[in-house]
């Protein structure tokens, strides 16, 4: 819990053509050697990432692409996942060969920028190679040289300043407690909780809790009911893992406030009104439809698994449609999602909000329903006007 998780983390991408320096200048930015550095052009052939402290910044994620000329069937591959990168930078850093500057594929990059509101910054590299000779910068672009660190010290401070701005200062639940406080969390412990600790998002809950200086109380699901009515006083506000949705609603008392982990990071990531509104396709779906289930994480499939077992499951029970299901996981997220009448997300704990917006942004764009875990699994079970009153 002393870590900062990476999905709150400002993440910092470098994009740019094979041998511009990228690599080396990742380097040199972070003082260590994340990427292997070759004057063989494509020597980075995936995105690297590592997650970090960067003075001035804080907590960041460092992202090294593979060069946008890339060639050949595989260099397609490759700039399609540099591309996608892009999908999850809060800060770009475009490094150009200062002796050759922009190419197109650096200028269609930059109109990619501004389409996607992505704020970067345009670093000429080689510094050094130059011998003096005038360079016209605008304001958004540096000189740099990864091999003398001209400039770096400069270029750090630029990306701390854009970083800075993109921040946003959301709290999970801490905004809706007041200090003293206390709050239960129902956290089930079954075949697929991980063994000998809690989950990120009951972590980053508690954690948020106790910034709020109020209290924490956990409980499993058969615990609560008992607890409740030995506290003597209401909680302000009871949260359990959705897939414990229904017991826990009929052992919480109606004047008590419900809602679920999920929900509060849909509700985070600015996810939670289109779940709402995406939640009712359900109403619509019919025998044949396709329906895809995404998660932001890879984690190892148990035998009931949520995404690919219960959640086709609650959703055939209550619709008694037969659904075509299909899945993805970690970075998977199609760019054409014209054979599906409903995607079904996760609550996006592994994802930074840019990505999840991102996400959103590409269902919403071709007219395709989308709904968080939280909010369908209330929605089934009847309580989804309870479960959502607290956050609205």
């Amino acid at each position: 819990m002393n870590e900062t998780p990476t999905s709150v983390r400002t993440h910092i991408g470098f994009f740019g053509k094979r041998n511009a320096g990228k690599s080396s200048l990742v380097n040199a930015v972070i003082g260590q050697n994340l990427s292997i550095v070759s004057e063989v052009k494509g020597t980075t052939t995936d995105p690297v990432s590592k997650a970090m402290e960067l003075l001035p910044i804080g907590p960041v994620v460092m992202i090294d692409t593979p060069g946008l000329d890339d060639q050949g069937v595989l260099g397609e591959q490759r700039i399609l996942k540099a591309k996608q990168v892009l999908n999850k930078t809060d800060v770009a850093v475009l490094v150009v060969d200062a002796k050759e500057g922009k190419a197109a594929e650096e200028e269609e990059l930059i109109a990619v920028f501004h389409e996607k509101q992505t704020p970067f910054i345009v670093a000429y590299n080689k510094a050094d190679l130059l011998d003096g000779a005038a360079f016209e910068l605008d304001e958004n672009e540096i000189l740099v040289s990864a091999l003398t660190k001209e400039g770096v010290y400069a270029l750090k401070e630029k990306i701390a300043t854009l970083a800075e701005t993109q921040e946003i200062k959301l709290k999970l639940v801490g905004d809706l407690l007041k200090q003293g406080d206390f709050v239960v969390l129902v956290i089930p412990i079954d075949t697929a909780a991980p063994k000998g600790r809690l989950i990120l998002p009951q972590q980053q809950i508690i954690r948020d809790v106790l910034e709020a200086n109020a209290t924490s109380i956990v409980v499993r699901e058969y615990e609560l009911r008992d607890v409740l009515a030995r506290l003597g006083e209401k909680p302000r506000l009871v949260i359990t893992d959705s897939q414990a949705f229904a017991q826990v609603s009929a052992d919480t008392p109606r004047d008590i406030p419900l809602t679920s982990f999920s929900m509060l990071f849909a509700r985070f990531n600015g996810f939670l009104d289109v779940s709402l509104e995406g939640v009712k396709a359900l109403e619509r779906l019919e025998d044949g439809d396709k329906v895809l289930v995404s998660e932001g994480c890879t984690h190892h499939r148990q035998c009931d698994d949520i995404g690919t077992v219960k959640i086709p499951r609650w959703v055939k029970a209550y619709t008694n449609k037969d659904i075509c299901f299909e899945f993805t996981s970690g970075g998977e997220f199609p760019t054409d999602l014209s054979d599906y009448r409903l995607v079904i997300h996760c609550g996006a704990c592994m994802l930074n909000r840019r990505e999840t917006l991102h996400r959103k942004k590409v269902s919403l764009a071709q007219n395709v329903p989308i709904v968080n875990y939280g909010v369908l699994i209330a929605y089934t079970q009847g309580i989804l006007e309870r479960c959502v009153e607290p956050l609205l």
